[in-house]
């Protein structure tokens, strides 16, 4: 496997324009937003500081924002308290925007899905600690998805939170080899009906870049673990909708995994254009370095602290979307740029 050359970038923006109000003010595009998940609560959190070096304009928080499986919601909200007692998380939090979505961990069952019985409870508890509005469709919703569009007319990045955990079949699990088995079975489901219909309305929505943020991994199929090609039915329909709507500019976000990758497949797989997934997980408890079997993995893995940058220079006549998966020091170890017109139907 082709070995990548680090990158250091150092990030810089204007001072007159804050983090926090560019996000804020619709007018202003986003250019810089980080990501992440997988930030054990009873571990040490410097990245955080690192994160704010690199002044985003929006974090997400991609799942397993704290680690709690459990029933009794006592035992979680000590958690989130842990969370909130985090001094570089709080700067964070003060320094820019933050979106976040869950995954297993936070949402309260490894691997749980529509099966775990305090979801509403636990999402009540999740949306309190990052101060969902009250007036948010969120608490409404069934489930956790969300979504925001940021930017004028032709900058618009629309931001998709998914929930792949509320509405969740149930997986067909190998008790022979571990993990799951992919299950072809009509019915079964990721995000329920609900939230497929939302979703097809979002994407017909106008945007220029779209971030889709999804706990799990999207492209991967190898790995025996959680991701979407455990219903591959599913994920086969995701892509076609994106295709049938005409949706350009989608870029997946995932976590889960504790290392840093990125994947890509085909247009051929449904939406007519190369789909990009960016894995960024292990913001403090990565694994040790190991190959994990990817067909799609575009360069290599990373088994270290990190996080991730998507950046986007508007100034160009074909925009640029910059997909980096920086260390815990900031340094960028991969790194793929991706003009805005081939994140399009031909």
């Amino acid at each position: 496997m082709r070995r990548l050359a680090a990158v250091l970038t150092v990030f810089v923006l204007p001072a007159a324009l804050t983090p926090a109000s560019r996000a804020a003010d619709p007018q202003q595009p986003l250019r810089r937003i980080a990501f992440g998940s997988c930030a054990h609560q009873d571990r040490a959190q410097p990245i955080w500081d690192t994160v704010i070096a690199a002044k985003p304009d929006l974090f997400l928080f991609i799942g397993d924002v704290i680690y709690k499986d459990t029933v009794v919601m006592e035992e979680k909200r000590e958690q989130f308290d842990k969370l909130a007692a985090v001094a570089e998380f709080a700067r964070l939090r003060k320094s820019a925007e933050v979106l976040a979505v869950w995954d297993d961990h936070d949402y309260g069952e490894n691997d749980g899905g529509a099966s775990y019985p305090k979801r509403d409870e636990s999402k009540k508890m999740f949306l309190e600690f990052f101060g969902e509005p009250k007036d948010s469709p969120r608490w409404r919703n069934g489930g956790m998805y969300h979504a925001q569009t940021f930017g004028p007319p032709g900058k618009r990045l629309q931001v998709i939170l998914l929930d792949g955990r509320y509405h969740r079949s149930r997986l067909d699990r190998d008790y022979t080899h571990g993990g799951y088995r992919p299950l072809r079975l009509e019915g079964a489901t990721m995000l329920g009906d609900e939230q497929w219909k939302w979703l097809e309305e979002r994407l017909k929505e106008p945007a220029e870049v779209r971030l889709i943020c999804s706990g799990i991994q999207v492209v991967a199929e190898d790995q025996p673990n959680e991701k979407w090609f455990n219903l591959p039915l599913e994920r086969e329909r995701l892509f076609k909708l994106i295709g049938r709507t005409g949706a350009a500019g989608v870029i997946f976000l995932s976590g889960d995994r504790h290392h840093g990758e990125i994947s890509a497949v085909e247009p051929d797989a449904g939406a007519g254009y190369r789909l990009y997934d960016v894995t960024s997980s292990g913001m403090n408890c990565p694994h040790r370095p190991w190959e994990e079997a990817n067909r799609h993995r575009v360069g290599e893995m990373l088994c270290e602290d990190n996080f991730g940058v998507v950046e986007i220079d508007w100034t160009k006549p074909d925009p640029v979307v910059s997909l980096m998966i920086c260390d815990g020091k900031g340094t960028v170890r991969l790194r793929e740029d991706v003009p805005l017109s081939r994140l399009r139907k031909r």
